[in-house]
């Protein structure tokens, strides 16, 4: 137990050990609170001692909430120098990333989070005019909120010192997979050379912390490993070409490969990738002339971290997007963004949400657009048929390592961590593939819905003009047997009624295809109610996880095991059937990821694409329908108008024959005695 005036703590709560200081977990002996101190050691005071007070002032003028917070700086009864300081409960942004769910990165959300935090500790180092020089995720904390989200902060400042952006310095301190190929070069390789090093520095760390958290892994990797093959992992960072943001060597005395976006088994959306990758290229840039300055990081960072996403299920990929714009763009900077994505053209894009039409004005603000998540996004229906293909992924089993026989307590932890990262992604991927299922039903559903409305629509005016065509063909107004001189106004009134007859025979037929339309999509809708019925009884998930949580159990095991100089005769014997059952485990989790998650996934992208297209003959059939009923209804009231006009015409001629022959022979018109002139007088007051 040690103590210094206000603290206590035990040798054995360590959190963690450096080359001139140890950071124990210890209690404020008046309140009980939790904090940490960072207690220095003998070789520490070897240093100058301005080197010494280095980290106590550059603390001091530090004060972030994503930087540790000093408490105090206080003394141990020998005399040992002890910064007391903010206690961060869940580990550093390594142990994160140690994590087996993490084996292939962050998740997006989280990773946010990391790039929020990070740009704002260094914005404020900045500010303040100081270089960390030794950023890596060992030395960013992670602290939960009140509200459970992560906070991560800066710490270990042992390295820091005080530098503008102009100045340099000849030092060198850091971790050698995180450092810049200058300091690497002196620190590790020990080569003599007189360069100075300027706040560039940091920002090549960065760019190594950023891409390990997106990936779990390094983005430089000699054959061998960064540690043992040293002359080989300064090459790769030196000769990396520009625009690249990762180099491996993936044999022994191999060819160097360059990588220019990240891996496909990367979480990240392909959106926050095509925002982040410019800035690893141009942060992980060895000469420092060509490197962009802090105050571009800060800006480009910031745009992304200033944009918001929206959720775009594309239909005719069957993939999900995320597409991050500013709140203040147009709608028509959305559109192209999207395009961007899904090669869909913004003329091409059709938009449902919670199956509704969404009509996007590219006039107005995107604040305009619904907001959407990921299981609620904005389903994108393309006017342009194509094949889906589907979520792109790398099989799990690919990254799966193997046990060696004999019992090798390091190694058998090593894989059994390697084993249990691949079980996390075939989780994860598990989780996208059935939501994509989901996805492709749903929203096929909802267009089907969209369409049977176009179908009662397009139906009820179908109906309707029958109805007015038959109101007119049903009207015998005379008889076609009339005089020479109405013989051609009949004729042409004939035409007419016969061409409104076709009219009223393509309508009918149209009104029977459109019912037929129908029935078909009411058979396409129950099927596919009946497919997400079947997708939302699947029980892969829960089987993978029930894998996984005992697989979990055993790598625990192996983890307290590590840490023993040996096992004992029975100890061994229950080790290796654990590598037995942990073995059974992992082939059954990959079965069921293959037979259960792929193999259906893979057959409803099939079956999906088939009825996509179905959909898109019925859409394109319906419009054909649509425009004939709309040009049939054009036609015929403009026939009836012309008839009703002849018509018109043949019984006003009519009345004219009939009143000329009336005064010409009123005998032959009227059988009956010629009235009194009073009478007769009455008869023409009436007929007027």
């Amino acid at each position: 137990m040690q103590s210094t005036a206000n603290y206590l703590w035990h040798t054995d709560d360590l959190l963690g050990q450096g080359a001139t200081a140890s950071v124990y977990k210890a209690r404020n002996k008046k309140s009980g609170e939790l904090v940490a101190v960072k207690v220095f050691n003998t070789a520490s005071y070897l240093r100058p001692l301005e080197v010494q007070e280095r980290e106590f002032e550059v603390l001091r003028k530090l004060n972030h909430q994503n930087i540790v917070k000093l408490f105090a700086v206080e003394e141990t009864g020998g005399r040992q120098k002890v910064l007391v300081m903010e206690y961060c409960s869940s580990g550093s942004l390594l142990s994160v990333l140690e994590s087996p769910e993490n084996a292939f990165g962050l998740p997006e959300d989280e990773f946010l989070v990391v790039l929020r935090c990070v740009v704002a500790g260094m914005n404020h180092l900045r500010e303040n005019g100081i270089v960390h020089r030794d950023i890596k995720p060992g030395n960013i904390m992670r602290l939960v909120g009140e509200e459970g989200q992560s906070i991560y902060k800066l710490t270990d400042f042992g390295a820091a010192r005080e530098l503008d952006d102009d100045e340099k310095f000849i030092s060198v301190y850091g971790t050698e997979e995180y450092l810049h190929p200058d300091m690497y070069e002196r620190a590790v390789l020990r080569k003599p050379q007189q360069k100075a090093f300027g706040v560039a520095v940091d920002l090549w760390s960065i760019g190594v912390t950023l891409y390990h958290a997106a990936t779990g892994s390094l983005p430089f990797v000699p054959f061998g490993g960064p540690r043992r093959n040293k002359g080989i992992m300064y090459r790769i960072t030196t000769e990396k070409p520009a625009g690249a943001i990762a180099g491996a060597q993936r044999r022994e005395n191999g060819p160097l490969e360059w990588s220019y976006s990240l891996p496909i088994t990367c979480p990240l959306s392909t959106g926050l990738q095509s925002q982040l990758v410019p800035i690893l290229a141009n942060i992980l840039e060895v000469e420092q002339a060509k490197c962009w300055g802090f105050d571009q990081f800060f800006a480009e960072t910031s745009d992304i971290l200033q944009r918001v996403v929206v959720h775009v299920f594309s239909l005719s990929q069957a993939v999900l997007h995320h597409v991050y714009i500013h709140a203040h763009n147009t709608i028509a900077i959305f559109l192209e963004a999207v395009y961007e994505q899904t090669k869909v053209a913004p003329q091409h894009q059709e938009y449902l949400f919670e199956g509704h039409l969404c009509v996007l004005e590219p006039n107005l603000s995107a604040q305009h657009i619904a907001h959407t998540t990921a299981s609620s996004p904005l389903t994108l229906f393309s006017m342009a048929n194509e094949t889906p293909k589907g979520l792109a992924f790398k099989d799990p089993a690919l990254d799966i390592p193997k046990f060696v026989p004999k019992v090798d307590l390091q190694a058998d932890y090593n894989t059994a961590k390697g084993v249990l990262g691949a079980g996390y992604q075939a989780l994860r991927l598990a989780r996208a593939l059935l939501d994509g299922q989901e996805m492709m039903l749903r929203g096929l559903h909802w267009v089907v819905e969209v369409l049977q409305t176009l179908c009662r629509r397009t139906l009820e005016v179908t109906r309707t003009a029958l109805l007015f065509l038959s109101s007119s063909l049903g009207t015998e107004r005379f008889s076609p047997t009339a005089g020479t001189s109405e013989i051609q106004e009949l004729k042409g009134a004939a035409e007419l009624r016969s061409r409104l007859r076709t009219l009223a025979e393509v309508l009918s037929r149209c009104s029977q295809n459109i019912t037929d339309t129908q029935m078909s999509l009411s058979n396409l809708s129950s099927e596919l109610m009946k497919n997400r019925d079947q997708v939302h009884e699947d029980r892969s998930i829960k089987q993978i996880q029930c894998c996984l949580d005992k697989m979990y159990l055993i790598y625990k095991q192996f983890k307290k095991s590590r840490m023993k100089p040996g096992l004992g005769y029975n100890q061994e014997q229950i080790h290796k059937l654990d590598k037995v059952n942990f073995s059974h485990l992992a082939k059954r989790l990959l079965q069921v990821f293959q037979e259960e998650c792929v193999q259906k996934y893979q057959a409803s992208l099939v079956t999906h694409g088939k009825r996509m297209r179905e959909v898109h003959k019925t859409r394109n059939h319906l419009r054909l329908v649509g425009c004939s009923v709309a040009a049939c209804n054009t036609e015929a009231q403009g026939a009836q108008e012309s008839l009703s006009k002849i018509l018109d015409q043949l019984s006003y001629q009519l009345l004219q024959d009939r009143t000329k022959a009336a005064q010409a022979s009123p005998t032959l018109m009227d059988p009956h005695p010629s009235p009194a002139p009073k009478d007769l007088a009455l008869q023409s007051s009436a007929r007027r």
